[in-house]
C-alpha cells in the first residue's frame, strides 16, 4: 500500500493543489514473495473529503482509513476542499465542484491506474465533506455510483436568514434555489433521468446536525433514493468518523 502526497496545478481553482492519495499498488505477500497487485490493471477509488477547517491530511492522520483501504484493495483520493463547501463560491477561482466532479476524477484517472467505470467511483465525506459529497454526488451522478455523507453540514440551506456562511454566496437565498442546494441537485437529477447513486448517511446521536439528517434522509427515500442510515452514541468527533469509514468501505461493493 503506498501513500501518496500529491501537487498539481488546478485548472478549476486556478493554483496549485495537494491531495493524499492511497494506492493499493505494492501489496507484498511474504508467503509467495510476490506483489499481489501486480497484474491488476484499475482500482475502485474513493474520493474522500474532509471538514471544515481542515485539509487533505485529516483522513490518514485522524482514522485507520489506510489501513482498511488496505484490506479492501480500494484506491482513496483525499484533496483540500478549503472552507468552500465544494461548490463554486462567489470569489473567482474556487470552483470546488466542477474540481470534485470533473478534474479531480479525470486528473487522478490519468495518473494513477483507476477504474473508468461509475460503477467503481463513489464519493463520501464528514461534516462540510459530507455536504459537499451528497451535493456533488448529485450533480455528478453520471461518475459517482455509492456515496456517503457522515455527521453531514446539510444545514446550511435550512434558515436562509442566518448568517453562518454567507460568505460563500452572492446571495443565499437565490444560491437556495440553485444546485449549491443538495436538496435541488435532488430534483435536478431525478428530472433529467440520470442514474442516482447509492446513498449511506450516518450522525452521531449526541450531534447538533442528527435532525437535519434525518430531515435529509428522509427527502432522499420520499424521493426514492436507496438510502442506508446509521447512527452511533456520539457527538462530531472523529471517534464516530473513524468508526463510519469502517462502516461505509463494507458497505460500499468492494
Amino acid at each position: 500500500m503506498a501513500l501518496l502526497q500529491v501537487n498539481y496545478l488546478s485548472k478549476a481553482l486556478f493554483r496549485t493543489v495537494p491531495l493524499h492519495v492511497i494506492l493499493p499498488v505494492d501489496r507484498f505477500d511474504a508467503d509467495s514473495d510476490s506483489y499481489l497487485n501486480e497484474n491488476r490493471k484499475s482500482y475502485k477509488t474513493l474520493y474522500l473529503l474532509h471538514g471544515l477547517l481542515g485539509n487533505y491530511t485529516d483522513w490518514v492522520s485522524q482514522t485507520r482509513i489506510q489501513r482498511w483501504a488496505e484490506e479492501k484493495n480500494l484506491a482513496v483520493v483525499m484533496p483540500s476542499g478549503d472552507n468552500a463547501f465544494y461548490f463554486k463560491s462567489r470569489t473567482p477561482w474556487n470552483d470546488y465542484g466542477s474540481f470534485i466532479g470533473e478534474e479531480l476524477v479525470e486528473v487522478t484517472r490519468r495518473m494513477f491506474p483507476l477504474s473508468t467505470k461509475r460503477e467503481d467511483t463513489y464519493l463520501a465525506g464528514l461534516s462540510m465533506g459530507g455536504f459537499g459529497a451528497l451535493r456533488n454526488a448529485m450533480v455528478y451522478s453520471d461518475t459517482f455510483s455509492c456515496v456517503a455523507g457522515l455527521s453531514s453540514a446539510v444545514h446550511i440551506f435550512d434558515d436562509l436568514a442566518e448568517e453562518g456562511h454567507n460568505g460563500l454566496f452572492d446571495d443565499k437565498q437565490k444560491a437556495a434555489l440553485t444546485d449549491k442546494n443538495p436538496r435541488v441537485a435532488v430534483e435536478e437529477m431525478l428530472s433529467s433521468n440520470r442514474p442516482a447513486p447509492k446513498v449511506y448517511m450516518s450522525c452521531g446521536t449526541k450531534d447538533d446536525l442528527m435532525p437535519a439528517n434525518i430531515a435529509f434522509r428522509d427527502f432522499l427515500k420520499e424521493k426514492g433514493l436507496d438510502v442506508t442510515w446509521d447512527e452511533e452514541d456520539y457527538g462530531h468527533d472523529w471517534e464516530f468518523w473513524d468508526s463510519q469509514i469502517r462502516k461505509v468501505l463494507d458497505w460500499l461493493p468492494l
